[in-house]
């Protein structure tokens, strides 16, 4: 594994607020804006998968560079979901009855957003590592000196 450092705690911190104000911001504007309930759900529904496939793409990717296996199904699931996510936020932006601006704020909350829920999740995952106890001795899979007991089963 590469050598890393673990994020700040001010970087931490500055990744979480951005994640909590680009949603946060999102959410208050769609509960505010001059459309159907039906519509306010569609933004709804696309911000909640566009956040979980980009976690779930960084997972994968950061997987991949750490020689974790992964399956290339996964990874092609995780990088069409979040293509998907951000193409259904732009058609249904330009179909939406809203002024420019609005449209606008909603791009930039989900854009932050998504950028934020990534920068979060990859900060979660380093101080993990940083934490867990590193190994310095191998494991042996078996021991000579230990005795194996076998149960026989017999049929009655």
């Amino acid at each position: 594994m590469l050598n890393m450092n673990k994020p700040t705690k001010a970087f931490r911190i500055a990744s979480l607020a951005a994640l909590v104000v680009g949603v946060g911001a999102y959410f208050i504007g769609l509960y505010n804006a001059p459309m159907a309930l039906n519509e306010k759900g569609y933004y709804f529904t696309i911000m909640l998968f566009g956040l979980f496939s980009v976690v779930s793409l960084q997972k994968t990717v950061r997987d991949k560079m750490e020689g974790v296996p992964t399956t290339k199904a996964y990874f092609l699931a995780s990088a069409v979901a979040t293509g998907s996510a951000i193409v259904l936020l732009v058609i249904g932006l330009l179909n939406a009855e809203l002024l420019l601006s609005e449209k606008g704020f909603f791009g930039m909350a989900f854009t932050l957003s998504l950028f934020a829920a990534i920068t979060v999740q990859k900060n979660v995952r380093d101080s993990q590592i940083q934490s867990e106890p590193i190994s310095v001795e191998p494991q042996l899979a078996t021991n000579a000196s230990q005795t194996e007991t076998t149960t026989k089963v017999t049929a009655v």
